[in-house]
């Protein structure tokens, strides 16, 4: 007969197989069914509030700080393929390049693209190979929605999702998310799309579904990425996705609607789910840092370019003011009743709208690859011409003779524009939490990718002197791309991908190139080599 010791400790025994089981178990079934919450883990980004005090041997070695956390990118439309399966309806990328093939280079699509609707677990092992904390990867509006609301609740959509956040989480890898990387619904933008008011709610709604669905597992979101290249593009001259041409009165539509539904899907968090699920809202802005053409008259044009192209965004976000930038306000206005109109182009915000928008970022999302030189525009401004953006702004934009060019027309290698960028965050809107959400280099897309070993190595030694001498308040930094994919009207004509796939192959083959081999060191090391 067992003592009652011997009996117990057996039993407890027991308990603790069966719970080890158990959680195994629960991660394998999840990953494989993609039913919800596997355990989370603790990563960098858990304890980004403090990632800017440095210690001394940090600074003295120039090393990155524990408690930086290094990512991969990528979006929807330009990896997932899989364009009509599984119930997922048209986003305004199918249909340009399906109905304009000839505005993207070879007529190429992202029908296929690298497959990873199929083949997401083979994203996640490169992630896991080089050694990433976490995932930035968009969802897909129309594979959820493709109406854009619950009537059209697709359940194949949420499905895809829980297994790939239930996979990366497997895997150790926190999951950030982008509701929406420029392909928004046909459907939405039959309605109008972001020139349309309507476009708030409808965000509002598709975000309520992230977040009922998927914010017990992810933690980090990211509402719209780099709205002054979509409207600027997409609604103002037309040339990208959806192809809208309204120049001069589209884009600032496009945008005001970037900020509202911005501001409105923050505050639906804050208010239903914030308590519990603890995550952090986001938006990601682009732009490119500038130098002066003339190092003496040409400084007021260097915050002009800043507030045109960032601060257009960033003033409603983060300053104490809020609003559009004065600048903007003024001059835009001006020249609206010089071309006799009874309004302003730039829509205007009321006090409570105000109100509204400010304040609604956890944390600064900016994506940078290069700068520019710039300089006053010494013509008078024409009112017999159609406006835009850039004839608003009155500016000339050049290059240095010096930089270097990547394969990508507008990429030059500026790394110190990084630096300066951040310290001009700082500056401008009080030291907030930025996160880099893209930064990469363009090539052929070959193994031996040397050029682009060079681009992030100068990237990341400014971005350390951003992080260790200018005590800039950086958490994370992110490469695009984890691997080759389509993009957008260069098609696959350009590289910029840490592994090289094989797009003649249908097994999309992914194979790490150099650079992956050096994020791989910085991340094991957390010094650049």
């Amino acid at each position: 007969m067992q003592s009652r010791y011997t009996f117990e400790r057996t039993q407890f025994t027991v308990m603790k197989l069966a719970i080890v089981y158990f959680w195994f178990w629960n991660i394998l079934v999840r990953s494989i069914s993609g039913s919800h919450s596997p355990i989370l883990i603790t990563t960098p980004f858990d304890r980004w509030s403090s990632s800017n005090k440095i210690d001394d041997n940090e600074l003295a070695e120039k090393k990155f700080p524990e408690n930086f956390a290094f990512g991969a990118a990528t979006a929807a439309y330009q990896i997932e393929g899989a364009w009509n399966i599984d119930g997922k309806g048209p986003s305004v990328w199918d249909t340009l390049t399906h109905n304009h093939p000839e505005a993207v280079v070879n007529r190429a699509t992202g029908d296929v693209a690298c497959d990873s609707y199929n083949r997401y677990q083979e994203d996640i092992a490169a992630l896991k190979e080089v050694g990433f904390d976490y995932y930035r990867f968009s969802i897909s509006w129309s594979r959820i929605l493709p109406d854009g609301d619950l009537s059209s609740l697709n359940r194949a959509g949420l499905d895809y999702y829980n297994k790939l956040i239930n996979a990366l989480w497997a895997a150790r890898i926190e999951p950030l998310v982008t509701m929406v990387h420029y392909d928004i619904p046909q459907y939405v933008q039959n309605l109008g799309g972001l020139a349309s008011p309507l476009f708030v709610e409808y965000f509002k709604i598709y975000a309520d579904v992230l977040f009922k669905n998927f914010g017990d597992r992810v933690r980090y979101w990211i509402t719209h990425n780099e709205p002054y290249d979509f409207c600027v593009e997409g609604y103002g001259y037309g040339t990208d996705g959806p192809m809208v041409h309204a120049p001069g009165v589209g884009e600032y539509l496009c945008a005001h609607h970037v900020l509202l539904s911005h501001a409105a899907v923050y505050h639906l968090y804050d208010d239903n789910y914030r308590q519990d699920q603890h995550g952090k809202i986001g938006m990601t802005l682009s732009g490119r840092y500038f130098y002066p053409t003339d190092n003496v008259t040409d400084l007021n044009a260097v915050d002009r370019a800043l507030q045109f192209q960032i601060g257009w965004f960033a003033h409603p976000l983060f300053s104490e003011t809020g609003g559009y930038p004065p600048i903007m306000i003024s001059d835009i206005g001006d020249h609206s009743l010089r071309e006799g109109r009874s309004m302003s182009r730039l829509p205007e915000f009321s006090e409570e709208m105000t109100s509204y928008v400010r304040g609604t970022a956890d944390f600064f999302g900016y994506n940078y690859y290069t700068s520019r030189l710039v300089t006053f525009d010494k013509n008078e401004y024409d009112v017999d011409t159609p406006p835009s953006v850039d004839k608003d702004a009155g500016l000339v934009y050049s290059v240095d003779p010096s930089w270097i060019r990547a394969k990508s027309t507008w990429l030059y290698v500026v790394p110190e524009g990084l630096r300066g960028i951040l310290n001009w965050f700082k500056q401008e809107y009080n030291d907030p939490p930025v996160l880099i959400t893209e930064n990469g280099y363009s090539d052929d897309g070959q193994l031996n990718d040397d050029d682009r070993v060079e681009y992030y190595k100068q990237h990341l030694n400014a971005l350390l002197d951003a992080l260790l001498e200018d005590k800039c308040q950086v958490v994370g930094f992110t490469v695009w791309s984890i691997i080759d994919n389509f993009e957008w009207l260069r098609g696959y004509s350009e590289k910029f991908g840490l592994y090289h796939v094989n797009f003649s192959s249908p097994n999309r083959e992914r194979t790490p190139k150099l650079s992956s081999k050096l994020l791989q060191s910085v991340i094991k090391t957390r010094e650049i080599p």
